[in-house]
């Protein structure tokens, strides 16, 4: 018996291995491909390893376009709304599963129904509302007359604030705690949000992880919005960079390869820091529907 739990272990062991091959490997032709030399890049045949590890990709990417910009930008708009959807979610999440009042169910039954429109869908009605957001951008109190939200970092961080799934996520955790502590710090006279603010967030510390990394990870691969959202250099986020390396006719993929080696690393380093925290708040708001 314990020989066939072996075996069955060591081959469950074998398929993971081979998976994570397979998903790792355009990664690793990426990172293999951001050292070799231009002059290798431009051989006929393809070669995995680099005859020579090379800089020269790194440097000459970082030196096209204002990067450091671009990444103050991705950076900056990611935490805003990491932040920003961590708390406004949570205390929806809070309202949802603790506060009674009238439409309460159905009203996050709506919010639910959300997850199943497109973000494709509602893009254009979005860039319609904040281009006519009233007295920004040089428009009066009817929206009129200006550019309203375009080309600023509050149009590329309110329309990804508030998500049905950072609601739904959080408030599965906090079914999952006991009524008690609200009523017992109801008594010793706290008021709602400071139970949500003392009590609910610092339980929820592994679901919250879980919800900003999602939400980092998200913000921080957006490509689309941004692209509709902004023309202007100073507001391109590191995402948009990436064609600066492309033209018509021709694409440096050794320059493409070092700046995207670049733009996933802050991701990839975040991810293995929190890892636990992920994993932890995944299984604790699952267990309960």
């Amino acid at each position: 018996m314990k020989n066939k739990m072996k075996i069955k272990k060591m081959a469950l062991y074998v398929v993971m291995a081979v998976l994570a091959m397979i998903f790792l490997f355009p990664f690793l032709i990426m990172l293999l491909t951001a050292f070799k030399s231009p002059a290798e890049l431009q051989q006929p045949y393809f070669s995995l390893f680099p005859k020579e590890f090379s800089l020269d990709n790194f440097i000459g990417a970082m030196s096209t376009g204002n990067w450091a910009r671009y990444f103050a930008n991705s950076i900056f708009i990611t935490a805003v709304t990491v932040l920003a959807s961590l708390f406004l979610n949570s205390m929806a999440a809070y309202a949802f599963t603790r506060l009674k009042f009238p439409g309460r169910d159905l009203l996050f039954a709506f919010s639910l129904v959300a997850l199943m429109i497109p973000e494709q869908v509602i893009m254009i009605p979005v860039f319609l509302e904040l281009k006519t957001f009233p007295l920004a951008g040089g428009n009066d109190i009817f929206g009129v007359g200006g550019t309203g939200l375009l080309n600023t970092y509050a149009g590329l961080i309110i329309p990804f604030v508030a998500h049905p799934f950072g609601v739904f996520l959080c408030r599965q955790f906090f079914m999952t705690l006991p009524k008690s502590l609200d009523e017992a710090a109801v008594l010793d006279g706290c008021s709602r949000f400071r139970v949500f603010w003392n009590i609910y967030l610092p339980l929820s510390k592994p679901t919250l992880v879980t919800l900003g990394l999602l939400k980092a990870v998200t913000t921080w691969n957006q490509y689309t919005w941004p692209l509709i959202l902004t023309n202007k250099d100073e507001m391109r986020t590191v995402q948009l960079a990436l064609s600066n390396f492309s033209t018509e006719f021709v694409t440096n993929w050794g320059y493409v390869m070092a700046a995207t080696t670049l733009i996933i690393l802050p991701v990839a380093i975040l991810f293995l820091c929190l890892q636990k925290y992920y994993v932890s708040g995944i299984i604790s708001s699952g267990v309960k529907g």
